[in-house]
């Protein structure tokens, strides 16, 4: 069975950076896609970035430039590097992979507060 394990979540304090990683196991093949969706408290779940296993990353214009999302297809990992981070990015951070079915990981807080 497929499991994704989120890290990295805390308290940061504006302006600051902080990593997340995800480590998929139960499995034996390359996720197509990997990424990490977030949802604050009272809004829906949204995209933050993507990535293919051929290198193609996709970004919600609200952290572009901000964060960097990468991925070691050996080790079926994911990473969100989050650099001069708001308030705003304050949410629930899921994991996110795919191949033929879609998978989720349990999410890890992440606050943004001085």
């Amino acid at each position: 069975q497929v499991q994704l394990v989120e890290s990295g979540g805390g308290l940061v304090q504006p302006g600051g950076s902080l990593r997340l990683s995800c480590v998929a196991s139960g499995i034996i093949f390359s996720f197509n896609v990997m990424g990490w969706y977030r949802q604050a408290p009272g809004k829906e779940r949204e995209l933050v970035a993507l990535m293919t296993s051929g290198g193609t990353t996709s970004y919600a214009d609200s952290v572009k430039g901000r964060f960097t999302i990468s991925r070691d297809n050996a080790k079926n990992t994911v990473y969100l590097q989050m650099n001069s981070v708001k308030p705003e990015d304050t949410a629930v951070y899921y994991c996110y992979a795919a191949r033929k079915t879609n998978h989720w990981g349990q999410g890890t807080q992440v606050t943004i507060s001085s």
